[in-house]
């Protein structure tokens, strides 16, 4: 179901020079404010794809108990944050895993860590 919205909400994935661009897209990033050289954080941006943001949400919250690498995301935000805090990081990965596979046109492959190529 992702990669099917991620396909038709997004399309070509080359109008995203950046990862951070895209995670804005989907609605993944804060908005900010500048004024005398001063910025500011504030919630997350209203300016996004609402129907891509919310399945990317929800992809989210199950995407740790099937990859390592994304619980490792997760539990790590944990710490330092709150669980929303976490979701949004394992969401904003999700779109990194998403644009690598637009991007070089292979299947995802989960890369092995340390302890198990060993």
């Amino acid at each position: 179901m992702l990669s099917l919205t991620w396909a038709l909400e997004v399309g070509e994935v080359k109008r995203f020079p950046s990862m951070g661009q895209a995670a804005s897209y989907g609605g993944l990033t804060s908005a900010q404010r500048g004024s005398a050289g001063q910025e500011q954080r504030e919630p997350i941006s209203k300016q996004r794809n609402k129907h891509l943001q919310t399945i990317l949400i929800e992809a989210a919250k199950l995407a740790p108990r099937h990859n390592p690498q994304l619980a490792a995301v997760h539990e790590r935000e944990l710490q330092r944050g709150n669980r929303n805090r976490a979701t949004l990081a394992v969401a904003r990965k999700l779109v990194a895993y998403l644009m690598a596979v637009d991007k070089s046109g292979q299947p995802f492959q989960m890369r092995a860590s340390g302890a198990e190529a060993a």
